[in-house]
């Protein structure tokens, strides 16, 4: 199992000499991945008294490509991994010739982790369709594959045409791991199992989460699929304990995870040395 460590997008702020520092750290401590979160824009709840989401206007987010970019150039071997990264909010080509970039200048460490989000004032802001967007992430990531594979493509779906048209340059992995978040509901993680690298499951290393991977590996079985063909990139947070994360990730292990993120985010920390202590406690427990 690879550990890896989920970058404290809101509170690291946005010193890029912290940024920096912090990923400095995690890959001398030997932590094998960066998990980032995403978000473009945030809600003024100021004038949406109703607003009931985790992040608003106010909340800190890097955008993913342009951070590993630069962590890219900054790093030699840890994995890059968007966890998630909102992909119907975007423009497909558009994601398929960032990450590709990325690929290319990290020398083929990228993972693609993508969800459809919750957040319906990103999409009106950003001109897409809020309430197609589970379907036409399959399409999506159809495109992504073929773009990523061949020179040029010639496609016509739903939402998509593209007429002979390629990115260059290629990705160095062709293709592209793409893992998908979310998973509330057997039609979801029914488009998981059929197509995708892995998962990123929201869930704890409980009953109730050893029961949603055992059906999830069922949908994988009955996709035609081994359940070594997709992945699981699991999540441990700090703010719980130290100890019980420790636990968590012991669970995790056991429960068949291939990765499993530490975050330390809502843990009460308010420097970025605090959070590099901390995994730097949790690196050399588990070791």
């Amino acid at each position: 199992m690879k550990l890896g460590a989920v970058f404290p997008q809101t509170e690291i702020g946005s010193d890029p000499g912290a940024v920096r520092e912090y990923a400095h750290a995690i890959e001398e401590m030997g932590y094998e991945y960066l998990l980032a979160y995403d978000h473009v824009l945030g809600a003024d709840t100021s004038v949406r008294p109703d607003w009931s989401g985790p992040y608003t206007a106010e909340t800190n987010f890097h955008e993913p490509f342009v951070l590993f970019g630069y962590l890219a150039a900054i790093t030699q071997r840890i994995e890059l991994v968007t966890g998630i990264l909102i992909l119907p909010q975007r423009q497909t080509a558009l994601v398929a010739k960032q990450a590709a970039e990325i690929d290319v200048l990290s020398g083929g460490r990228l993972r693609l982790g993508i969800g459809i989000g919750w957040n319906e004032v990103e999409y009106d802001a950003l001109n897409e369709n809020f309430h197609n967007r589970g379907r036409r992430s399959e399409e999506q990531v159809e495109l992504l594959r073929e773009l990523w594979t061949n020179p040029t493509v010639t496609f016509n779906g739903q939402w998509h045409h593209i007429d002979a048209a390629g990115i260059n340059p290629l990705p160095v992995q062709r293709p592209i791991p793409i893992y998908f978040g979310g998973g509330r509901t057997d039609g979801v993680l029914r488009r998981i199992a059929k197509l995708g690298d892995g998962w990123l499951p929201q869930a704890r290393p409980d009953e109730k989460g050893a029961v949603l991977l055992d059906k999830f590996r069922n949908f994988v079985a009955e996709a035609g699929r081994e359940a070594s063909d997709v992945g699981i990139d699991a999540r441990v947070a700090v703010s719980d304990g130290m100890s019980i994360a420790l636990e968590n990730c012991q669970k995790w292990e056991s429960l068949g995870a291939d990765y499993v993120g530490v975050n330390t985010m809502k843990a009460g920390f308010t420097t970025v040395e605090q959070h590099i202590n901390a995994l730097r406690e949790f690196q050399g427990a588990v070791s």
